[in-house]
């Protein structure tokens, strides 16, 4: 197989869409069709949204069925994350609506396992889901490398200190040696609204923030050299 010259990644997360506003009008999923269009502008081969992708699994059918055709609509791949706003209960709205049955959609946990794989892009995506609203470890288990190129995927607060056995409460926490024993080529972070680098450096690891806040998406290219390149995208 011909290595493909370059891949890139648009990463967004905490969108969270659907949030219910009764004193604005505003339209409760703007800022899907913003990222799908940075997307496009990028020519980005696979978007991922690394949890909270919606506010809520309070959601009426209808507004899932437009985001599933927002989604349908877009064509190129999309791999969701379910984050601990939007996790995998059983009335998660990711099994309502549509959502885990658009052809270009994948859904970790749901329609996709622990892992896409995308051989053309010889790119592997991967992430523990949110199965409930209980503590969990995003990163815990890591998959071993099989392809050319690994993205990691998880939603969570990054501690960038050892870990601490007297804690009682995870707040689905992130640790460094966690982190640094991921062989991944790229790490997308959810959970915070401001968009950072995490970590000593030796890992790309990069909060994308929630698009509400920064107007951005990080756009990840994974080079012909193998290097790693991470910029960002504005919103219009």
């Amino acid at each position: 197989m011909v290595a493909h010259p370059e891949v890139i990644i648009v990463h967004s997360s905490d969108l969270h869409l659907g949030t219910d506003d009764s004193f604005s009008d505003r339209d409760r999923l703007a800022n899907l069709p913003k990222v799908l269009a940075a997307a496009a502008e990028v020519d980005a081969n696979v978007v991922l949204l690394a949890g909270d992708s919606f506010d809520n699994h309070r959601q009426p059918v209808e507004i899932l069925e437009r985001a599933a055709r927002i989604l349908r609509d877009y064509g190129k791949p999309v791999v969701i994350l379910p984050g601990n706003h939007d996790p995998l209960t059983p009335d998660s709205v990711y099994r309502r609506g549509g959502l885990g049955e658009v052809a270009n959609v994948s859904i970790l946990g749901l329609n996709a396992g622990q892992a896409v794989l995308f051989p053309e892009l010889e790119l592997e995506i991967w992430g523990h889901a949110h199965y409930d609203y209980t503590d969990m470890s995003p990163l815990a288990n890591p998959r071993p490398r099989t392809t050319r190129w690994q993205l990691a995927a998880a939603h969570g607060h990054y501690v960038d200190e050892a870990r601490d056995p007297n804690r009682m409460i995870g707040s689905w926490l992130i640790h460094r040696e966690e982190l640094l024993a991921i062989d991944a080529d790229y790490v997308a972070l959810g959970h915070w609204n401001q968009s950072t680098p995490v970590g000593n450096g030796e890992v790309a690891a990069h909060y994308s923030g929630s698009p509400e806040y920064t107007g951005t998406v990080n756009v990840v290219r994974f080079k012909k050299d193998g290097s790693v390149e991470v910029g960002k995208a504005q919103l219009r």
